[in-house]
């Protein structure tokens, strides 16, 4: 390949990479960037998990055997296979050298001094692949993973110019996920409360006007959790802030933890004293189950005073729910009625019969409707039959 062809492989790798949305796609186009580049008929980007010793395949790409899943979930093996990733590589780069490709072949080592790793060559031969690529890829100066990539049995052999163009690629490799990495900090920021580690309100908005949709496409079980933590203010004017927000955070695990009991759902603090669980996929019962384990859990934190949780989910009768702001609007109402009830348990919209209060409450004309967060508006009044049912139940 000349020189303007690789510096054309080079480029569309790394504008591959930089066009990746996620983690899954970078890895992809490095390993089919570099498979292509090397015109090889099989590539692989793995990660070294130092903590567990072991090489991780993160993708594998081009002409796959059966048992090569594209992105694969098990399929590891343990370091002490590839020596070269704790001897060799480290060794050389503590003595000043630079950490460049080699070759193996189905017969042994074929270009660069690694020495011969029968578990490679077994590999080769096993699946039908005459010769391949190891290039390291390192990171902030320390050993990353690997980009592998092979050609068919027949195919000619990678050379020494081969294994100096897959250097290069690795560099670039690394530099792109890198940028990959900061991006994703960026977006985990972007969409988690510093304070809990949990879910903040710009993730819920965009999880939930997803999960509405999917519920109006194939008609997928939307349910959502609000709930509102009694007695911060409380603790922040007699304890001090520091105190309040160790209670949100050990709230937050707690939401965390009875969140697991739902596969799937998204734990969330909303903002101040407010968080939410939200579910797409499992039955209403199911997250009903888990808001009653919640309030138990709350209530029996050493400060604070317990929560006002409410459901709404889409399997209940609450009439169609054409919009996230419905069902939000639901949950919010929901739980403003637990609050002025003082329960101790879920209230659920839609279980209170024909004329649930709840519903009623939520659907209420009003000229102050805004985008979600209206509890606001809930606030100082009662709620459908507060008068005469207003209780706290012992648990």
């Amino acid at each position: 390949m000349g020189d303007d062809k690789r510096f054309a492989a080079v480029v569309a790798l790394a504008q591959g990479m930089a066009a990746a949305h996620t983690p899954r796609e970078s890895w992809r186009a490095a390993a089919l960037g570099a498979c292509r580049a090397l015109d090889g008929s099989f590539g692989a980007l793995s990660v070294w998990e130092r903590e567990l010793g072991r090489l991780r395949v993160l993708v594998n790409v081009g002409e796959r055997r059966p048992d090569e899943e594209e992105f694969p979930e098990a399929e590891s093996y343990p370091v002490h296979q590839f020596p070269e990733i704790t001897e060799f590589l480290h060794e050389r780069w503590a003595g000043g050298g630079e950490p460049n490709a080699w070759v193996e072949t189905a017969e042994g080592t074929a270009a660069g001094t690694p020495g011969y790793h029968h578990h490679r060559v077994a590999a080769l031969r096993r699946r039908g692949r005459g010769c391949c690529l190891v290039a390291p890829v390192v990171l902030h100066g320390r050993a990353w993973g690997e980009l592998y990539v092979a050609r068919a049995a027949g195919a000619p052999v990678f050379g020494r110019a081969d294994a100096d163009f897959a250097t290069v690629l690795a560099a670039v490799v690394a530099a792109g996920i890198a940028q990959t990495e900061r991006l994703e900090e960026a977006r985990r920021l972007a969409f988690t409360d510093a304070l809990t580690g949990l879910a903040n309100r710009r993730a819920v908005d965009v999880r939930l006007e997803e999960a509405v949709e999917r519920h109006r496409a194939d008609g997928a079980v939307v349910s959502l959790v609000v709930c509102d933590l009694n007695g911060l203010k409380r603790v922040n004017d007699t304890l001090g802030h520091a105190v309040g927000d160790r209670l949100l955070e050990r709230f937050g695990s707690v939401l965390s933890l009875c969140g697991a009991m739902v596969p799937g759902a998204l734990a969330a603090r909303l903002g101040g004293d407010e968080f939410c669980l939200l579910a797409v996929g499992p039955p209403a019962d199911e997250v009903v189950k888990a808001a009653d384990e919640l309030c138990r859990r709350a209530a029996e934190l050493e400060l604070g005073e317990g929560v006002a949780c409410g459901v709404a989910s889409t399997e209940d009768a609450i009439g169609p729910v054409p919009s996230a702001r419905r069902l939000f609007r639901l949950a919010d109402a929901a739980q403003y009625r637990a609050k002025a009830m003082r329960a101790d348990r879920p209230v659920v919209a839609g279980r209170e019969g024909p004329d649930d209060p709840v519903v009623r409450l939520a659907d209420e004309p009003t000229p102050e409707r805004a985008e979600y967060g209206e509890r606001r508006r809930f606030r100082g009044r009662r709620p459908p039959g507060a008068d005469r049912e207003a209780k706290h139940t012992d648990r």
